[in-house]
């Protein structure tokens, strides 16, 4: 029986080969790998990674047996491999026919560990063939993070810089309370995840220290990726200020509903930048937006997409509609006093010293649709727009801003920019001292300023 089942094994093994190919054992018949070492960026404990490939290559002439592949540290270790179909730490006698080759696959999962600062896990793939020896290197930083799974939020809480927060499914801050996020603070969001704000939101970061929401898929594939997490939500009776922070990768930004319950401003936007998002930047429904000196870029149908009435005092913002992603047919800038029959209101826009700019013919389109009142105060802007009557008030309409490599997200303004020094003296506004008085970069604002978010001087 024994020497019957050694015969069906050999009979395997060569059968696994083409016709009439021939198993070489030449200790220089060497493999080839299309990585050395396998790379992954912060994986959060408990989160997994994504998985990555590598290409293990026959290329010579004859079939080579690979006695055995192997993870170095078997199933206790953090990373685990897949190897042409079958998950095992360890195979053996795998054939690969000449000329052919075979795929492993590699995901990390680190379990949570007591330390603050990023770790590295490392590990190793072992690949013995006709007595040589081959070995690919696995690493990986792991990081610890505050974990939040559906959590309401009853009293007022304080999330700091210490260590990441990671959201799964959602977080909502209750009416009443307050959530403020330190300078610094990371928050990210697992897949479809959001921040409910029911209550009042001070997210204020520094310019050397933003605050950051973004996907928690840290992995340089999905750096630029829209539509990760599905964004913030501003509730009926929720406000807030967001100030020098980057929220990145998710459906929609902000979203705002309702103007604010009290006399506070709905919502303060400032020195921040929103970037990659599938639908828009922002979404207000007949709600108050204050937006100063903001960077918006690269998202699916708008920047800003205000509806149903409300306030809009947008001042010193470099809205930039390049869709690097998107083929985009709607205006970077979209403002109508109709949310539906019922539903319809006065509708004040406020735009001053900020750079409109885009792909398309019209990145601003102001629509009235209702008999309710409509005031715009637009002064200063650099516009592209196919309508003619805003070539008035200091505004500039068709000139390209010359940003430096918009192709590269640098926004900032060049040399001959017609946007240097056209901008109005905004050192009376009300929010200057708090918000006006320095540019995304924190730098000074002198007047005539810079239109957009950029001060040059």
């Amino acid at each position: 029986m024994r020497i019957f089942i050694g015969f069906i094994l050999i009979g395997i093994i060569f059968s696994a080969c083409r016709k009439d190919e021939s198993i070489t054992d030449d200790p220089s018949a060497k493999l080839t790998l299309s990585k050395d070492s396998i790379f992954f960026d912060t994986v959060f404990t408990s989160v997994g990674s994504v998985t990555k490939r590598i290409k293990i290559s026959n290329r010579n002439s004859d079939a080579v047996i690979v006695s055995q592949v192997e993870l170095a540290g078997g199933n206790a270790s953090a990373f685990s491999i897949n190897i042409n179909g079958e998950n095992s730490a360890v195979e053996h006698n795998l054939i690969i026919n000449g000329q052919d080759s075979l795929n492993i696959f590699v995901k990390v999962n680190i379990n949570p560990d007591d330390k603050s600062l990023p770790f590295i896990v490392q590990d190793s793939i072992i690949l013995n063939t006709n007595g040589n020896r081959q070995v690919i290197k696995l690493l990986a930083y792991g990081q610890n993070a505050v974990f939040i799974n559906g959590l309401s939020i009853n009293s007022n809480t304080t999330w700091t810089n210490n260590l990441p927060y990671i959201i799964y499914g959602s977080a909502t801050l209750r009416n009443g309370f307050s959530l403020t996020i330190q300078p610094g603070a990371k928050i990210y969001f697992h897949k479809d995840a959001t921040l409910n704000i029911e209550g009042n939101l001070i997210a204020a970061g520094s310019a050397v220290n933003p605050i950051l929401f973004c996907s928690d898929r840290l992995e340089s594939s999905y750096s630029d990726e829209p539509g990760q997490w599905k964004g913030i939500f501003l509730k009926r009776n929720g406000s807030g200020i967001i100030k020098n922070a980057v929220i990145k990768n998710a459906s929609v930004g902000i979203t705002a509903d309702s103007l604010s319950p009290n006399t506070n401003p709905k919502l303060i936007l400032s020195n921040s930048v929103i970037k990659n998002m599938q639908v828009a930047a922002y979404i207000g429904y007949h709600t108050e937006l204050l937006a100063f000196n903001n960077l918006m870029y690269n998202c699916g149908n708008y920047l800003i997409y205000a509806t149903g009435g409300g306030k809009y005092n947008l001042k010193q913002n470099t809205f930039a509609g390049y869709n690097l992603d998107f083929p985009r047919k709607t205006a970077a800038l979209s403002f109508s006093d109709y949310l539906s029959a019922k539903a319809y209101n006065k509708l004040e826009l406020d735009l001053t010293n900020n750079i409109i700019w885009g792909n398309l013919e019209n990145e601003l389109d102001i629509q009235r649709k209702t008999s309710a009142i409509i005031e715009t105060k637009i002064f200063n802007n650099l516009i592209k727009t196919s309508t003619t009557t805003y070539n008035t008030n200091g505004n500039i309409l068709n000139i390209e801003p010359a940003f430096v490599a918009s192709s590269l997200d640098n926004f900032e303004l060049q040399d001959n920019s017609m946007a240097l020094k056209k901008g109005y003296n905004l050192s009376s506004d009300p929010y200057f001292g708090t918000h006006l008085n320095k540019d995304i970069k924190d730098k000074t604002r002198n007047f005539p300023s810079s239109l957009g978010c950029y001060e040059k001087y």
